[in-house]
């Protein structure tokens, strides 16, 4: 087979954005260190770094891996090789500053990260149950971050050292730039940045913008002056001067009926246009002139500026400090750099879940770097009006930066502190997310699948950033000749997607200018290019290393991109499948799969047939293992009993279920909180979406996914009585349940069996010590509402409200 060499993002595309290269800057005058063993956590690691002091600390609620797979370690990594010194305070004690001066006072600024979660999804169940562990803490032990901790790390920064700046980011930053609806408080909060009061935000994938920052604080430019920084979000005052020029649209309420200028046809000649409108060319002119003539009338003898009656003046485009005159028949356009959308403030999504969802919308529709522009959102506070502004997204990594900064030397395991008495991170101290990751490769990153529940799109955006070929090979024979415990297996090569690597638009021109929310839904876009003649490649290259026996592929799979090309199927199945594949149709059904932006159940079966194809002709018997979610919104109880039907006919029982969370700024969060469809244009009126609440029924729809636990019997039996469907009962092959009942204990065990609930089990309430306050980080009462009686520490009853701070929370893997 002829394989094309993989298409790149080259550094001349680059300069066109008027962005630096991550290369391209003057190193620091601390370069002169050197690169450190591990970036230090402790005063006695400075000193032997010949350090005296640290430029930026990083504050991160997950344990310090030294892995490209966690955030602090690649900012870290990524601001020492511009030649800072950075020092890591790795989920501090966060009851007093005191953790906080550990490293002395930064020259530069805090970074606060909650960690490569947001604080609350690891902290809490989609039913709002606390977790029994953290997978990101030595010996998977709980309880060593706060709720909320970019708050909280933020407020203990200013209190340690109240004027060194403190720039927050991390997902949790991200998803909670904007006012965001949160599922824990079932509220709208304010951006995250208004309530952590830190001097600055950035979101997304960090490395560009870190860096021009990290570079101006260090030339003693004041904080407050970076504003131009894309991927960042600050306060502004309303009347900051430096808006002198910028172009402000007004989209602080839904779309009003009004006149729509058509788009002119290129290939049209004027009197061709004029004719097509049922004018011509003289009388056209006449309008125009007399449109641009203050106090001139039209044809019909009525002012041109004149509002049917009864409505109200609509004002699509407020022009701050700048004249625009409209002088032809054309729309008018603003200039994207010199544009601003101002979204409908806090007060009005708090209060309106319509403006809710048309906020979200808009914000969606302006992600894309190529043409995104800037946001602004008004935050008032005390009679005082402060707005918080969103530059565009960051520049995507090129390949060559890509490879620079997976090429930083990381050690690839936990900082010694983390070991046992034998130094081994393998016993009692092991990080469970280290021990996921340890022997696996990441070699891309973002995903243009666009999936509403997801928020990897929301952090890392939809153009794919690859690394390239030699540079993954590099890593492999790093982890083979460096890495303790290699028995020759790489668990994984993939990323957010397992064969998006090195796959996007065939046009640079029609990427930058695309608004669409997915390159795969409806239907793979005719711009796309599917080839995935370079992953098969890879894959071959990789597997013929020596000491490599085997290359397992654990990365979710997009298989309706996977069925474009039947040769990585083949090379797939034959090679890298373990016997199992995990896949995610996450339903059957048209409803909520057209809110999840999923393909159909087809695209499912003809995936399956190419895999039993292939794995039949490699001599193989492997299995597909599909995902599914119960309780998404637009999901009717009509059709999770329809998944349950074939989960049945197809020989399937699930034993995970993964119920919808939702998490902060998602696109299924804004259908979840208004009801309102944000995938469409959103009005007063129109589309409304099934939304699953109440604990009843999201149990229910639980219980169609585990149609065959005993314990889920009674509450299917009354629900398909209720739905006219007990012709389903019975002790037949074609009935979903039977009509008899054993003795059950009215348990669940969970393939997580920390997280499995015993029939009878009560879990003591963790008491606070004597003469400690309680807040919201450490377990208020619960909000007495008259539902759930209240039950100890904060943790919210059954079927009753989230305590009042924001206990509960989910999880539904946040990818």
């Amino acid at each position: 087979m002829s394989i094309a060499p993989p298409p790149t993002r080259p550094l001349s595309d680059l300069k066109k954005t008027g962005q630096k290269a991550l290369t391209s800057y003057r190193p620091f005058w601390a370069k002169r260190f050197g690169p450190a063993p591990f970036l230090p956590m402790s005063r006695e690691e400075m000193t032997q770094l010949g350090w005296d002091s640290c430029d930026i600390i990083i504050v991160s609620g997950d344990a310090y891996v030294d892995h490209p797979s966690f955030g602090m370690a690649v900012i870290g990594r990524t601001l020492e090789a511009q030649g800072f010194r950075v020092g890591i305070i790795a989920q501090p004690d966060w009851h007093s500053p005191d953790a906080f001066r550990a490293l002395g006072k930064p020259n530069l600024f805090f970074g606060v990260a909650a960690g490569n979660m947001d604080s609350m999804i690891n902290h809490y169940t989609a039913d709002r149950k606390i977790r029994s562990d953290d997978v990101y803490t030595p010996g998977g032990a709980a309880g060593k971050r706060p709720d909320r901790a970019t708050l909280v790390y933020t407020q203990r920064c200013k209190e340690a050292f109240k004027d060194v700046p403190v720039i927050i980011g991390g997902i949790e930053a991200s998803l909670r730039r904007i006012a965001h609806y949160d599922y824990w408080q079932d509220k709208v909060r304010r951006s995250i940045l208004v309530d952590s009061k830190a001097d600055l935000l950035v979101y997304g994938n960090a490395e560009r913008a870190i860096i021009e920052i990290a570079h101006r604080l260090s030339q003693k430019k004041p904080i407050e002056t970076i504003t131009d920084v894309r991927g960042t979000a600050f306060m502004r005052r309303p009347d900051d001067a430096s808006l002198d020029g910028w172009f402000e649209i007004d989209s602080t309420e839904v779309d009003a009926p009004g006149r729509i200028d058509a788009l002119l046809s290129p290939y049209m000649t004027t009197e061709e246009a004029a004719a097509d409108q049922g004018t011509d060319c003289s009388k056209q002119q006449e309008q125009a002139q007399a449109a641009a003539t203050p106090g001139s009338t039209g044809s019909t003898g009525a002012p041109a500026t004149a509002v049917p009656s009864g409505m109200p003046e609509i004002k699509p485009i407020k022009i701050i400090r700048q004249t625009l005159s409209k002088t032809d028949g054309r729309a008018l356009v603003t200039p994207r750099d010199r544009t601003v959308i101002r979204l409908p403030s806090y007060e009005q999504v708090r209060s309106d879940p319509v403006l809710y969802a048309h906020a979200n919308r808009v914000l969606h529709l302006e992600t894309n770097p190529g043409n995104a522009r800037a946001l602004v959102q008004r935050h008032s506070s005390s009679g005082v009006d402060r707005d918080v502004w969103f530059n565009p997204p960051p520049i995507p990594l090129t390949t060559v930066e890509m490879d620079h900064v997976f090429d930083l030397p990381y050690a690839r395991s936990p900082h010694p502190v983390y070991a046992d008495e034998n130094g081994s991170h393998d016993h009692a101290t092991k990080i469970p997310a280290w021990e996921m990751i340890r022997f696996s490769v990441n070699i891309m990153r973002g995903c243009f699948g666009g999936c509403t529940f997801c928020s990897i799109t929301e952090h890392e955006g939809r153009v794919i950033q690859s690394r390239s070929e030699d540079s993954v090979i590099r890593e492999i024979e790093d982890i083979r000749d460096k890495v303790k415990g290699f028995t020759g297996i790489i668990s994984d090569l993939g990323g957010p997607t397992a064969n998006m690597w090195h796959i996007g638009c065939k046009s640079p021109e029609i990427e930058a200018a695309c608004r669409k929310p997915s390159c795969v839904y409806p239907g793979i876009c005719p711009n796309l290019h599917t080839d995935h003649g370079p992953l098969i490649k890879l894959y071959r290259r990789a597997r013929a290393l020596r000491g490599v026996k085997k290359i397992l592929i654990g990365s979710g799979l997009r298989y309706d991109l996977a069925i474009e090309s039947p040769e990585y199927i083949q090379e797939l199945v034959t090679h890298h499948v373990g016997g199992y594949l995990k896949i995610a149709p996450e339903h059957t059904e048209g409803g909520p799969l057209s809110k999840m932006m999923k393909p159909g159940i087809g695209t499912y079966d003809r995936f399956k047939q190419l895999f039993e194809q292939a794995s039949a002709a490699a001599g193989k018997k492997q299995f597909l293992i599909p995902y599914f979610i119960a309780a998404h919104p637009g999901t009717a109880d009509e059709d999770m009993m329809n998944l349950a039907l074939w989960l049945k006919r197809n020989g399937f029982r699930a034993d995970q279920v993964q119920t919808f969370y939702p998490s902060p700024m998602a696109t299924a969060t804004a259908m979840y909180h208004s009801g309102k469809n944000p995938l469409k244009k959103v009005t007063r009126d129109s589309e409304p979406v099934d939304i699953v609440k109440g604990e009843r029924r999201r149990r229910l729809h639980k219980a169609f996914l585990r149609y065959h636990d005993p314990n889920n019997w009674p509450l299917l039996r009354e629900a398909l009585k209720d739905m006219g469907r007990a012709d389903l009962i019975g002790n037949g092959k074609n009935h979903l349940i039977p009509t008899f009942q054993p003795s059950t204990d009215g348990g669940y065990e969970s393939a997580r069996r920390k997280n499995s609930t015993q029939a009878g089990e009560k879990v003591a309430p963790n008491k606070p010590r004597s003469g400690r306050i309680l807040t919201q980080h450490t377990g208020l009462p619960p909000r007495v509402t008259g539902g759930a009686k209240p039950s100890p520490q904060g943790k919210p009853s059954s079927g009753g409200k989230p305590a009042l701070g924001g206990k509960p929370a989910a999880k539904r893997g946040q990818r």
